[in-house]
Parts: structure tokens; sequence; C-alpha cells
């Protein structure tokens, strides 16, 4: 950069620190660093409301018509009359819980907050290409978190047609008590959602592209950098079609339209809509619903593989076979959504054409798996708890993917489908998954964040009572589903078929409170850290990448003077021919070394 440059982001910075009231530093920051905090507060909020819902529901299936006082006095007498759980709040929950889970926890969460912070700092870039946009894009997530938990006060209580809101349970106000107001708050939340995540990939794409730092070529990217700026782009492809759906299903529920509504009775009154049709919705909800799993999954993917190589003070195994699998995931995401409706009555044909392109993506989901085992293989490995976690996402991420080979296939599938063996294969796969990668990226970078160290051992403490929680919720499902269990039901005991299954019920319900209630450890750690955490030094993890060499205090422009150039690739961990076991990417190549590139 030249000197005129330099002076001028000097000048810059110094008239910011005159002008930087509260309002500007934490409100209408378009900051990078400040905006992935409030990204990454804001998800941790919405995950403690999504878990709780989780836990609530888990109580009710384990203790079915049990008076539970909390029930009461969350719910209210409308809800839970004599601490009694309603059957309608229950679909609420459960719909609730899984849009804040899979929208505003994980992708907000891992996007919103590790793209912000990490794509301007490991590109060697002063800011986002365009601070302004994402500012917008924080409150407007901001915003469709706050309509969707005020969706949960409305007086016929929030939407419950389940997250995947199908109609036409959904499109006729008349036909639960949550398809009322509450349903609508849910689409209008989810249209002002999209609009953020859009403007917030549309600037990480531009960013990726136009601001990297001189000798930052694609292929020295840090492999963070590389699912942020893939995981933007299926975004930017798939989000505007749940847009379509989601405008749509208004128009059917207010303005009369039939788009999704065919001939229909309800309590015996015919309806006049007609020519419309239920699965047009599947397909368009879909087309985003499973391009959204690979959003989620994708950053958690990259973080771990930066963890990994940093703690195990070895190259990641297979660099550009890595890069190439982020792409063909991204690729095949987009033509595989039909696995969801194997039962929706489409042309087996059609099936059998998404059954392959199903198992097709199990290829490049295998080569990132043996990529990370073979970078731990032999390494010097430092069990931190970023590194735990990091490895407990690869083992959830293979004990999910291998149940989703069944459900790939149409043929299984059909016996399994909407039992609760799905969503142990979702929420090990991607929900857990991606969690372990949040966590992972948290311990690894709040360093960077806040400028302080989090307890190590409350690390320790918050990782195994995870890991064996999770298991302990999410592993037994695989039975009670393949035993007939039918999801999102309201309690398990109508039918003396499943009277057997309810110890199990029990079992699941135990590990999940003790697992919730672990998460205080965390959340202790987290917030008591940025206060009274110990101070970190420059480069806590000795790692590589250009964020470890701007300045622990933040400043705007990230570094004071001239931005580092880039002479290698991030992972020259333990290089033959260098006294220390890790070499930044800004230090000079030396005569005759060579270059190793995977």
């Amino acid at each position: 950069m030249s000197a005129e440059g330099h002076d001028h982001g000097h000048e810059h910075e110094h008239e910011h620190h005159h002008k930087d009231t509260f309002i500007t530093k934490y409100i209408f920051s378009i900051d990078h660093k400040m905006i992935a905090k409030q990204y990454l507060i804001t998800g941790i909020i919405m995950g403690v409301i999504g878990v709780g819902m989780s836990l609530l529901f888990r109580m009710q299936l384990a203790w079915p018509e049990e008076s539970f006082k909390i029930f009461n006095f969350l719910l209210g007498d409308k809800f839970a009359p004599d601490g009694v759980m309603s059957n309608d709040i229950y679909l609420a929950l459960v719909t609730i819980h899984g849009t804040i889970m899979v929208f505003f926890v994980l992708t907000a969460g891992l996007s919103g907050t590790f793209s912000n912070l990490l794509i301007p700092l490991q590109i060697g870039a002063r800011d986002m290409a365009s601070g302004f946009m994402n500012m917008i894009s924080y409150w407007l997530f901001f915003l469709s978190a706050v309509i969707m938990i005020g969706s949960l006060f409305v007086e016929a209580g929030p939407a419950s047609a389940g997250w995947t809101i199908y109609p036409p349970l959904s499109a006729l106000p008349q036909a639960i008590p949550g398809s009322g107001l509450g349903m609508t708050l849910w689409l209008v939340s989810m249209a002002i959602f999209i609009a953020s995540s859009l403007m917030g990939s549309l600037n990480y794409i531009v960013t990726v592209i136009n601001l990297r730092t001189k000798g930052m070529s694609m292929t020295r990217l840090p492999l963070t950098i590389w699912t942020f700026f893939v995981t933007a782009i299926i975004g930017v492809v798939s989000f505007p079609v749940l847009l379509s759906a989601a405008l749509l299903l208004i128009f059917d529920r207010s303005f009369g339209t039939s788009f999704f509504l065919s001939d229909i009775y309800i309590a015996g009154e015919v309806l006049h809509y007609q020519g419309g049709s239920p699965v047009l919705f599947e397909h368009l909800f879909w087309f985003l619903g499973h391009p959204e799993v690979y959003i989620v999954i994708l950053p958690a993917m990259g973080i771990v593989s930066e963890v990994m190589a940093t703690n195990s003070r070895k190259p990641i195994f297979g660099y550009r076979a890595m890069i190439m699998s982020v792409l063909a995931i991204a690729f095949l995401s987009t033509i595989v959504w039909g696995h969801h409706m194997f039962i929706s009555g489409m042309n087996p044909f059609l099936g059998s054409v998404f059954t392959f392109t199903t198992l097709l993506i199990a290829i490049p989901s295998a080569v990132k798996a043996f990529n990370w085992i073979t970078t731990l293989w032999k390494g010097n490995l430092q069990f931190n708890p970023a590194m735990l976690f990091s490895i407990g996402m690869v083992s959830t991420f293979i004990t999910g993917g291998l149940t989703g080979i069944i459900l790939g296939d149409s043929t299984l599938d059909i016996n399994v489908h909407d039992t609760y063996f799905v969503i142990a294969h979702f929420h090990l796969v991607m929900g857990i998954s991606a969690l372990y990668g949040m966590f992972a990226g948290i311990y690894h970078w709040f360093p960077k964040m806040y400028g302080k160290m989090l307890n190590k051992n409350l690390g320790y403490v918050h990782f195994w009572v995870t890991a064996v929680c999770a298991y302990g919720v999410f592993f037994p499902m695989h039975f009670i589903g393949l035993a007939g269990l039918p999801r999102r039901y309201y309690t398990n005991t109508n039918f003396p078929l499943f009277d057997d299954l309810q110890n199990v019920n029990v079992l699941i319900t135990i590990f999940a409170l003790v697992g919730g209630v672990f998460q205080l450890v965390f959340l202790y750690n987290f917030f008591s850290s940025i206060f009274y955490g110990k101070k970190t030094v420059q480069n806590p993890w000795k790692s590589n990448t250009l964020e470890w060499t701007a300045p622990i205090e933040h400043i705007h422009g990230n570094w004071p003077g001239e931005i580092p150039h880039v002479h290698r690739w991030p992972y020259d961990y333990s290089k033959p021919g260098h006294d220390t076991d890790f070499v930044p990417q800004n230090v000079p190549m030396k005569e005759g070394e060579e270059v190793l590139h995977h």
C-alpha cells in the first residue's frame, strides 16, 4: 500500500477516535469485528431460547400428562393449565425450536460471526467491501429475531406447522390455532432474515474476490475463507427460492390466491381454492432447505480444518482436495433436495435420480473426513478445548453421515421417514457437528475478538459433558426410530405398541437436561472471560494466518500502517529448515525454500 494510502488510513483512524460515541461504537458500528461480536452474542441468546424449548418438549415426551410448575410458569394458564402442557403449544415449541436453531443460531452464529470476523483479517483487508451494508445486514437479522420471538406472545400462539411449515396446515388460518397471526409473523420474520442473509453473502463474496492483500492468491487462502466464500455463494443461489415460497404462502394466507392449495374441505365446508399444489411448496422449501444444511456445516468444516492444522502442528492434509470437495459439495447440494420428498408421491424414476445424487454427495464429505483424520495422524497434538471440539465434530459428522446413506436411498427411506431416525440423523450430522464447529471457533478466536483468554479447565468440562450428552440424546433415537416411533407426536403413550420405548425417552430426556444445564458452564466462561479473563498474547496458538499479525487492540482498519503481504500458504507448520514449528504467511520465502503445496 502506498505511503499516501497509509497516511490516509491514519488520518481516518484518528478522526474515528474523536467521534466514537457509545452509539457509533456499539450500535451503528460498521467495523466488521464489532458486527461479528453482535452476531455471536445475538446467536448465543437465540441458542439459549432454542435449547430451552427443546428441554421443555423433551420433558413432555418423557413424562407425558405430568404436571410441572415450570410449564405453567413459562407457558401460562392457556397453554399449560395446572402445569400440564397442551398439544397445541407442544407443536409450536418444536416448530420454533427448529427455526431458531437452523436459521438464527447455526446460520447466523457461524456465517454471521466468523465470516465477519475472519474474512477481512485473514485475507489482509481493512474491512468488508461495504461496512454500511454489513451493518444493515446485522440489524435486519436482529429485527427478524425480535419478530420471531415476538410471535411467541400472540394470543393464538406461535406458528406450529413444523419448521418446514408445509401447507395446507400453514396456508389456512382456520386449520389450527398455530396458523393464525403467529404463522404470519413467522413468514415476515423469515423474509427479513433472508434479506439480511443475502446482503451478508454478497458482501462476503465481493470482499474475498476484490480485497485480498498482495500475494494472497486463491490457493493461499486458509480453508476457513474458502468455506465462507462458497457458503455465501450457495446462500445467494438458494435463499431467494425460500423467499418466493414465503411470499406465495403469504398471498395464499392473506390474499385469497391458491398457489399451494387445491380442492380442500375443512370441517365439512368446501373451500373455493383450486389448481394449486402443496407439493410445489415442498419443492421450493427444500430447494433452499437442503443447501441450507451445507450453509450451516461448511463454515464449521472450515473452522475445524484451521483449528486442526494449528493444533496438530502439521500442514492440513490434501489442501487442494479439500477445496475441490467444498466446491463439489456446493454444486451437489443444489441437486439433491428431492430426497426429503420420497413419500410425497414423486415418480419412482425421479426418486432414483435423487437417490443417485444424494449418495454421490457422500464422496466429497468422505474426502474431508479422511483428510482430517490424516491431518491428525502422527501430529504433535495440542488438546485444547478448540481441538477437542474439532475432533468431536469429525466424530459426529461421520456417525450422522452414515445414517444419511440409509435416508438417501428412496426404498429404505420410506420405512423410517418422519420417525425419530431422521431426527437422530440430522441432529448429529448437521446440528451437533455445526455446534461443535461453532464452539471450536469461539475457543480458538476468542482471544482475537476480546483480547482475553477463555478458562481452559472450564472448556474441558464443557466439552466432555457436552460430548457424552449429545451422543446420549441422539444415539438412542436411531433405535426408537427404527422401532417406528413417529416424530412430532405430543405423547408416545397413545399407542400400546410404543409403551416399551418410554424408558428410552426418559433416558434421552435426562441426557438432554444434563447437557442443557452444562451449557451454563460455557456461558459463564464466555461472559466472565470478556471482563475478567487473562490477557492474551499476540499469537496464543502460534498460528500462521494473518489475523494473528494484527494488533491485539482493535483498531479501525485492522493494521496500523501497511497491510502485511503474503509469501506462502497458511499451513507451513513444522517445516524443515525453520527454527520454529510455524511460519506465518507474511514471512518471506528463504533462498531455495521449497513451496509446500499440499
